[in-house]
């Protein structure tokens, strides 16, 4: 979770328990829940290093007996161009694997609002980091105990054309052959699908038994995959790298820039991927049972004035058994983080796709999120295109769906109010006896039959549901580059009317949102219709003040659902406030029958202060 939206669900919960301490009459400090981060054991700090490596204690050799190294700068680099419907992929005989990868269907930043087709590929989002690292590669250890990576040497490819173009149910099979020493060689095969963003591959050891220490070898992913996004620092928060393991997703996520975490693992490996915000590339062994473990390091670090990128280096240890021939059979995925995408290949794939959490609360948010709130967002939809229809759509469901917490909030809240004339009597009478005044202030809640903290449970019964919509809105792929209106062209991002030229101290924002401006004026409306006691009315501006500032940087999407959201609860506040009819205080029968937390609390309380007082004497 990034700092802002942190800072955004702690200044709700405080509003929330200062909500109850304004509205009680006796303000009880509540415990707040400590947020915990768990270190990886091994970090390392590396500050002067752009490009990180992954750690093995390997000599990179320019000659071995194993391999019979050529000149390798005097053999000139080709380029293979396979273009699927999907995607284009560049792939280099150095090496033998990616040079570049083009996804089709997603724009880059900067060429978000360009209208053109798939062809003009320079317009679209590519994956991989060429410049500073290889793509799938091979490492071992020789017998000799040199270091080898097949990044270092050229492979010879079986496709005498360079350029192939894949339609409908059309597949294509690419060998790369890296020969060694008479009769052994290593091949690298990928088989592209026309329809799909999976790509099978095929690792084949011929003749090398007896050639490769340690019985293992690793498959290597180095700097994870390209940043495509204008805001870095907002990306960076979502980019990680991870492996399924132990049925379940471990995720190794760096934090301060120019510090290095490391992460090992033993044992099955069912995948292990590496993403950015919107896209990833998850590499899917056929047999996880032979993977003996894997290596995750990563690193963050500050570009230009406010950027801020990820490096992830990740490898797969798979072992070696000395044969005549072996082989290792992969599938890898490489496209969006797209929930319908990612559950038709299985494998738990959609672990990867991040509703967000709070607090740990992982387990509450992510099943609603998953299992609610995506399909029906996505069946919305597939009957209406544009997205900011669907979220306003969205957003009275939503709001019919909640209704009777609210309903139940708001006449609590008016039972109070009607209260208050009452227990500022009692304040009044009891002003020298403050445990008296508590205990018959408690009694007047009991006789009425009035839970004093009945207007803020229905508010925190409802903080799954709208931490789950956060997470959903704050990285669904569907929004992104989406557009709305009028200068809501991207819902993914703020959307901005105005750069003020500086930057806000604290909340880092210098642009400002139409949307948030508008959320903002809608929660200052609704507090204003909500508040009635003049000793309150500090919190009728501080709240939509500082609320404002927060979602000034947050997506225009999820800004224009917590507007009409806003919007849906000042009408329906309204009609209770002024059809719902006046409420009316009325005694409760056996008042004592059944003590409520409060009352319980205030006795406790009663009691040790009478303990303290009897020791004193």
């Amino acid at each position: 979770m990034d700092k802002q939206t942190t800072i955004a669900f702690i200044l709700i919960g405080a509003i929330l328990v200062l909500w109850l301490y304004i509205t009680a009459p006796d303000p009880n400090q509540q415990t707040k829940p400590k947020s915990s981060s768990t270190q990886l054991s091994d970090t390392l700090k590396d500050n002067s290093t752009d490009t990180i490596s992954v750690q093995q204690p390997r000599e990179t050799i320019n000659n071995d007996v194993l391999v019979k190294k050529i000149k390798q700068d005097s053999i000139p680099e080709v380029i293979t161009v396979i273009e699927t419907e999907l995607a284009r992929f560049e792939l280099s005989n150095k090496g033998g694997n990616f040079k570049k990868i083009f996804l089709k269907k997603f724009n880059n930043w900067y060429s978000a609002n360009k209208k053109g087709d798939d062809e003009n590929y320079l317009d679209k989002v590519q994956l991989i980091n060429y410049s500073t690292g290889g793509s799938y590669d091979l490492s071992f250890v020789s017998v000799e105990g040199h270091g080898i990576n097949t990044k270092d040497y050229t492979f010879q490819s079986n496709l005498t054309t360079t350029n192939i173009k894949l339609n409908g149910t059309d597949s294509l099979q690419i060998d790369y052959v890296l020969q060694l020493e008479s009769g052994k060689s290593i091949t690298k095969t990928f088989t592209f699908f026309a329809d799909k963003y999976e790509v099978k591959s095929d690792i084949i050891f011929s003749g090398l038994s007896n050639s490769i220490n340690s019985n293992s070898f690793d498959l290597v992913w180095e700097n994870g995959i390209r940043f495509v996004e204008k805001n870095s620092v907002d990306e960076a928060t979502y980019s990680n790298a991870s492996v399924y393991y132990g049925d379940e997703q471990v995720i190794v996520n760096t934090s301060s820039p120019g510090e290095k975490e490391v992460k090992e693992f033993r044992g099955k490996v069912d995948w292990l991927a590496v993403r950015n915000k919107y896209f990833a590339v998850v590499i899917i062994p056929d047999n996880p049972q032979k993977v003996e473990g894997a290596y995750i390091e990563g690193m963050s670090k500050s570009v230009g004035k406010d950027g801020l990128i990820k490096l992830y280096n990740a490898r797969l240890t798979l072992p070696f058994q000395n044969k005549a021939e072996e082989k290792q059979s992969f599938t890898l995925f490489i496209g969006p983080v797209d929930y319908k995408e990612l559950e038709s290949y299985g494998k738990n794939l959609v672990a990867i796709v991040d509703f967000g959490s709070f607090f740990g609360l992982k387990f509450i948010v992510r099943p609603i999120a998953e299992y609610l709130l995506l399909p029906l967002f996505l069946f919305i939809n597939s009957i209406i295109p544009n997205y900011g229809i669907v979220l306003i759509i969205f957003s009275i469901i939503i709001k019919v769906a909640v209704y009777p917490l609210t309903k139940t909030s708001f006449q609590s809240m008016k039972k109070m109010q009607a209260l208050q004339p009452m227990i500022a009597e009692l304040k009044e009478k009891y002003k020298d006896d403050p445990q008296k005044m508590n205990k018959e202030t408690m009694k007047l809640y009991s006789t009425y039959g009035i839970n004093p903290a009945g207007g803020c449970l229905p508010m925190l019964l409802q903080m799954p549901i709208f931490i789950a919509l956060w997470g959903l809105f704050k990285s669904a792929i569907d929004l992104r580059q989406q557009p709305f209106f009028g200068w809501i062209t991207d819902l993914s991002q703020p959307d901005v009317i105005y750069n003020i030229g500086f930057k806000i101290p604290i909340f880092g924002i210098s642009e400002i949102s139409g949307l948030a401006l508008l959320m903002g004026i809608t929660t200052f409306i609704q507090q204003k219709m909500t508040v009635k006691d003049p000793k309150q009315q500090a919190l009728i501006y501080m709240m939509p003040i500082m609320l404002t500032l927060l979602f000034m940087s947050f997506p225009s999407g999820l800004n224009l659902y917590y507007f009409m959201f806003n919007l849906l609860t000042i009408i329906q506040q309204y009609y209770i406030n002024h059809k719902g009819g006046k409420v009316e205080l009325v005694p409760v029968a056996n008042p004592k029958k059944k003590k409520g937390f409060m009352s319980k609390l205030m006795e406790a309380a009663e009691e040790q202060a009478k303990t303290q007082q009897k020791k004193r004497k």
